[in-house]
């Protein structure tokens, strides 16, 4: 449960070998955060993240595996979660995949897979979340959407449509969730340089994870409900967003 000082105490991170989750959390850290679970898949980046964790002073770190794929065993890692370690102040979903564009507009196994992944597996498990949450009585969901799925482009319509899935739901459920004690963020960071970036060109208004840790730590503190990062992005995007269709079909980048 949140301190006498309002601050998050313990965290739950999906996605846990995200680098901007590992720089949400060492941020977090820095407020009074003391209690933090990684799940995912990749097992050894989530040990070294956890060290990293140890190191800043973070009491209790623990790895668990996760898959958003196994969605029929999501309620039954929610359990767990909470069965071993009480009440969740903060539930952050950072996993995703970012396909290949050329090879999913033509692949419907491969397009499948990104929607699994970045929107029905965080549809999967975050409704468990959000009931136990609700049950609890107070709590925070910080979901990891994208610019991308603001307007969907041409050149990542895919990924795109599976981040617009994704944000339009967890915006629903924010919505849902007014009154339970229950708040939901929405961030939408634009090009992040991160290993799933790494060799493509930067597109402007490029970030890092620490300074998105930084927008989401500030979003916390004044309750919003989407966090644009960095916070340009929203009056760029709001133009962006009445382009007429033949001159947004021309956007590269």
């Amino acid at each position: 449960m949140k301190d006498a000082f309002g601050s998050v105490q313990s965290v739950l991170v999906l996605g846990g070998a995200s680098e901007i989750a590992l720089a949400t959390v060492l941020r977090l850290a820095r407020s009074r955060a003391r209690s933090v679970v990684l799940a995912g898949r990749d097992m050894a980046r989530m040990q070294e993240a956890a060290d990293s964790l140890r190191t800043a002073g973070v009491e209790r770190v623990e790895v668990m595996p996760f898959d958003a794929l196994r969605t029929e065993e999501h309620q039954r890692f929610v359990d767990e979660v909470w069965s071993r370690h009480g009440e969740i102040d903060l539930v952050l979903l950072a996993f995703g995949v970012l396909g290949d564009q050329q090879r999913d507009e033509s692949d419907a196994a491969s397009a499948l897979q990104v929607m699994d992944v970045n929107f029905r597996g965080a549809v999967s498990v975050g409704i468990p979340i959000a009931q136990k949450l609700r049950e609890q009585g107070h709590g925070n969901i910080v979901v990891l959407s994208s610019v991308a799925g603001e307007r969907v482009r041409r050149d990542n319509f895919v990924y795109g449509a599976s981040k617009a899935g994704l944000d339009g739901f967890y915006q629903g459920l924010a919505d849902a969730l007014v009154g339970s004690g229950v708040h939901v963020m929405v961030v939408r960071p634009g090009f992040v340089h991160t290993r799933m970036t790494e060799g493509r060109p930067p597109a402007p208004f490029s970030t890092t994870p620490e300074k998105v840790a930084e927008d989401i730590a500030r979003g916390l503190s004044r309750n919003a409900v989407t966090v644009w990062s960095p916070a340009m992005l929203r009056p760029v995007m709001s133009a962006v967003r009445h382009l007429p269709r033949p001159v947004f079909r021309r956007l590269r980048g």
